[in-house]
């Protein structure tokens, strides 16, 4: 969503040229985001009618890396999930390459990013995305995650030694925790998640929900972690409270189409501290690292966040 790679009006007329589409008639990027460049590009359909797409040069996915999003988007989409969904050339074709890289054209949504999230704003989302962990209930590919346990594991050990004592022992005991729940977890669905559903990856037509958009971090995962990451975000106050009200729209939003199980009930307080973690890790990283090029965004507010998850524990609606 940020612009890493630069293309020229010339350069993109010829990558359309596969397409039927339409004509070009001007692209501009879009800044805000951390890991893939992306640009929106106004075409001009036989027509004479406007259409709006997205196209996106994927930064740090290999080619070998996207088929799994190629057919999860697609997937979503035929099962009306509102996921941006790659366009085919005129041979069939959706994966393609620009400037060395993967790159994908996509359908522009209507709607914005808000600043201010309301309880029904929530159940909206909360709503949405049992809608899609319920759709890809049946998908046919499964997926690692990027930064997964695998990574938090390694990347903690990394950076411990960097931080204050107190937070180095706090992330140790977080990872250790998880790693006790898998062991002993059982009634946990998994399936296809998001992974990184924060609100800026959503967008609303006035007050109503539109899209769902990013899906590069999606993966197999527990169902029940896509949940915390929301709540994590969308439930927050400034302080790193949680909201009751936004979190029970949520929460209650989301049960109404896909109902939680015995062990999620029991697994809750965990994986929202997990949530947390996770994302505190991500912007520890760079924000130690004098060397990155990532846009930085302030770990300590993840870091409140965890905190008070540990001293107020959640519980899911009965």
């Amino acid at each position: 969503m940020a612009v890493y790679t630069s293309v020229s009006h010339a350069e993109l007329e010829t990558f359309l040229s596969d397409f039927d589409l339409g004509t070009l008639t001007s692209h501009q990027g879009i800044d805000g985001g951390i890991e893939n460049t992306n640009y929106f590009i106004t075409l001009q359909t036989d027509k004479g009618e406007t259409a709006e797409y997205v196209l996106t040069l994927f930064e740090e996915l290999s080619m070998d890396e996207m088929p799994y999003f190629v057919e999860l988007t697609t997937w979503l989409a035929e099962r009306n999930i509102a996921v941006p969904h790659p366009m085919q050339d005129r041979n069939g074709i959706a994966l393609k390459t620009l400037k060395q890289r993967p790159t994908l054209i996509q359908p522009r949504f209507a709607g914005r990013h808000l600043d201010q999230l309301t309880p029904d704003h929530c159940a909206q989302i909360g709503q949405a995305l049992a809608r899609f962990h319920n759709a890809g209930n049946d998908f046919y590919l499964q997926r690692q995650a990027h930064r997964g346990v695998f990574w938090w594991r390694r990347e903690s050990a990394v950076i411990t030694n960097q931080l204050p004592p107190e937070d180095a022992e706090l992330l140790r005991s977080e990872v250790a925790l998880f790693d006790a729940l898998r062991e002993q977890a059982s009634d946990l669905p998994m399936g296809v998640i998001h992974g990184d559903l924060f609100f800026d990856n959503a967008l609303f037509d006035g007050d109503n929900l539109s899209a769902i958009i990013d899906l590069y971090n999606a993966c197999t995962g527990y169902l029940l972690y896509d949940l915390a990451i929301v709540a994590n975000d969308w439930c927050v106050n400034p302080d790193g409270s949680i909201d009751p009200q936004r979190e029970s729209a949520l929460l209650q939003a989301y049960a109404a189409e896909r109902p939680f199980t015995a062990g999620e009930h029991k697994a809750w307080p965990q994986l929202t501290r997990t949530a947390a973690m996770r994302f505190w890790l991500s912007r520890l990283i760079p924000w130690l690292d004098e060397n990155s090029t990532q846009k930085l965004k302030d770990p300590d507010e993840l870091k409140q966040i965890l905190l008070q998850r540990i001293q107020h524990p959640g519980q899911l609606p009965v």
